[in-house]
């Protein structure tokens, strides 16, 4: 589970890169309720995505040439200078030095081996998101790799989680936690791309997830303003139901209403 309560490693920040930033707001504000609020004219049209007055996701124009749009999953280092030499090192590719987001932190970019592409955060003035686990809000982050073992000790070496491989169906599923946190702390989790998957298009990439009240209204609403559903609601024991879905840009996303703790 998803903590405000930001440790090394865990995800604290989650933006969408898009062509047409007004059209996007527009898009998840029918669909989850967002509203938007301009970072200011230095920020170059990012902005915040809010819920009831809390920061839950940030939008901004695509910035990196040959980029298309997607979501970023940022994890919370304590120096990202030190996280850019470490996935260097285990074979990454820094996409971006880090840099000062004015006061509010320091930032790097990165993909890994497979080219999963993600970033970290160091606080300043922003710690990360206001809300998560909640209705509309961050709940989830999701690695999809040809390799999950290789993803693995990669990240493991990068940010030391601790990984664990739990059967779902006929794949096996590496859930991901910050070292040093209890059980109940998993944040996200690994799986495999296969043959099938990678020959219908799916490369690698984090996907997030945000909670629904009701993932079928999600679903129908997407669909209504122009969202594409790439896998339809279905039940998945003990875990909650859940659907793929891609706003009209063609960012991909998921949704999904947990199961009671």
């Amino acid at each position: 589970m998803l903590s405000i309560d930001y440790v090394p490693g865990a995800p604290n920040w989650v933006d969408l890169a898009t062509p047409d930033v007004s059209a996007a707001a527009a898009f998840y504000g029918a669909v989850l309720g967002w509203e938007f609020q301009s970072a200011g004219p230095d920020a170059g049209g990012y902005g915040m995505l809010t819920l009831d007055g809390k920061t839950v996701a940030a939008v901004g124009p695509i910035m990196e040439e040959g980029t298309s749009p997607s979501w970023t999953i940022y994890f919370h280092t304590e120096n990202a200078d030190a996280a850019a030499d470490a996935v260097r090192q285990a074979g990454g590719v820094v996409r971006a030095d880090p840099f000062d987001v004015f006061d509010e932190g320091r930032m790097g970019q990165f993909s890994d081996p497979a080219g999963a592409r993600f970033a970290v955060w160091q606080p300043g003035k922003t710690r990360g998101l206001d809300a998560v686990n909640e209705p509309g809000t961050l709940c989830w982050a999701e690695l999809h790799t040809p390799g999950a073992a290789a993803a693995a000790s990669f990240y493991q070496a990068v940010f030391g989680w601790v990984t664990q491989d739990v059967p779902m169906g006929d794949v096996s599923y590496t859930l991901i936690r910050p070292n040093g946190s209890g059980e109940d702390s998993s944040q996200g989790g690994i799986v495999p791309i296969s043959p099938e998957m990678a020959a219908a298009g799916m490369t690698p990439a984090w996907l997030p997830y945000f909670e629904a009240a009701d993932c079928d209204a999600v679903v129908a609403k997407a669909a209504g303003q122009g969202g594409t559903v790439a896998m339809p609601a279905q039940d998945v024991p003990n875990v909650g139901r859940m659907a793929w879905l891609a706003d009209p840009a063609g960012a991909a996303f998921a949704v999904i209403t947990s199961v009671a703790l």
